[in-house]
């Protein structure tokens, strides 16, 4: 979004919040007794599957069974590809009316918003508009410091870049919710990390971080002349069909169907509890964790990425599944992460994806690299963006690939 149209859009949204707009639901909260005491739902649309083994389907229905539960309230689930289809939803569209979950609610996708991000700036290097071992500071030097001016595009997009993570205002989740209706400006985030030292030299190590992409947002803004949202949605989106996929900008909604998302924290009596954290501004993630979807629309474009339908196949595409021979920065270990997508060996096989995480919800797109195995889902937990994996998330994750190597 340029920067004109994003400061009017942000005017506006701060006008209407200290208005007191009823555009903004008021938020509700409920206490972990709520979640256990609802009526569990049963798994609807199990009996869409064909094909498919039927230990995995019986895993993948035990996955999300009871739902709502303490860990989620609810959860949306598609496999796919050669060895069989399966698809699944659980839980509650909202803990008041105890609906049973909507199977096509759109949800916040997280950092899966940077699977699409990587293809575009792929689909401008395919067109001669982008150099991915060009300096990100020789296409935004009034923002990129000469102390990150050995950076490279490519470094940008498989976190080698050695930027650190900017700062922000708050350390708990509590504070994130205070601020949640907070604008956010790309540029700002990237000369708050950019002002700091590198935390390596560029291509040395990886460290996983938003601010990345964040550059790339830019980047893509500055060697366009649109925003970043347009050139997704004309490059991505609308190519592939994805209609009920898209980029909020500053409206902290989500718009259409959708099942609610809850996240446990301090209440205002200073009890824990769940806090309905739907309606929460994703401007802090933008280029690197703003998108909305749904499993439908997710998994075709998962489809569509690993056929060589979005970024053609060859060196470019490739670039997706080539990890660079550096260790983690934090741990040591190999690093995970290409462009756009990482690596994991799950039940014996490569399987390649990304996994993505706002306040209470977390999504996933992931496919062997022949597409024998897709999978798409979106789980509305209750401790996204917590140290661990959320237990539904990864019970499914396991069910549809198998236990880690």
């Amino acid at each position: 979004m340029k920067s004109t149209t994003r400061t009017l859009l942000a005017a506006a949204l701060v006008l209407g919040v200290a208005a007191g707009s009823t555009t903004l639901p008021a938020t509700a909260s409920a206490s972990p007794r709520t979640v256990a005491s609802a009526s569990p739902h049963s798994v609807s649309g199990a009996a869409v599957r064909s094909g498919i083994d039927p230990d995995v389907a019986a895993a993948l229905e035990t996955a999300f069974a009871g739902l709502p539960s303490a860990d989620a309230t609810a959860a949306l689930v598609r496999v796919g590809g050669s060895e069989g289809v399966w698809r699944g939803s659980a839980g509650v569209r909202d803990l008041a009316s105890g609906r049973a979950a909507d199977p096509k609610g759109r949800f916040r996708a997280g950092s899966v918003t940077k699977v699409f991000t990587a293809a575009v700036v792929l689909l401008l290097a395919a067109e001669g508009k982008v150099d991915l071992d060009r300096s990100a500071r020789s296409y935004l030097p009034e923002l990129i410091p000469a102390s990150y001016g050995g950076v490279t595009v490519r470094q940008l997009l498989d976190h080698t870049h050695g930027i650190p993570a900017p700062d922000f205002p708050w350390s708990t989740v509590e504070g994130a919710y205070a601020n949640r209706f907070r604008i956010h400006d790309p540029a700002e985030m990237v000369r708050s990390a950019t002002a700091k030292e590198p935390e390596f030299a560029p291509g040395e190590a990886q460290h996983y971080l938003n601010i990345g992409y964040t550059v790339a947002g830019l980047l893509i803004e500055r060697v366009t002349g649109e925003s970043y949202e347009q050139q997704v949605t004309r490059r991505v989106l609308r190519p592939l069909g994805l209609r009920d996929t898209y980029l909020p900008g500053t409206d902290a909604r989500i718009v259409g169907p959708h099942n609610h998302g809850y996240q446990r924290m301090t209440l205002d009596d200073g009890t824990t509890g769940l806090r309905d954290v739907t309606v929460w501004g994703v401007t802090d993630g933008w280029a690197a964790g703003d998108l909305i979807s749904t499993t439908a629309d997710l998994e075709r474009f998962t489809k569509a990425l690993f056929g060589g339908r979005v970024v053609p196949r060859g060196p470019l595409l490739e670039e997706m599944f080539t990890v660079p021979e550096v260790a983690d920065h934090l741990t040591g270990k190999p690093a995970e992460y290409a462009v756009g997508l990482a690596r994991k060996v799950l039940g014996g096989r490569e399987v390649w994806g990304k996994t993505g995480g706002r306040w209470g919800y977390n999504a996933a797109i992931a496919s062997t690299r022949d597409g024998t195995r897709t999978l798409v889902y979106g789980v509305n937990s209750t401790d996204a963006k917590g140290k661990d994996m959320n237990k539904v998330a990864t019970g499914v994750m396991v069910a549809a690939f198998g236990m880690p190597s």
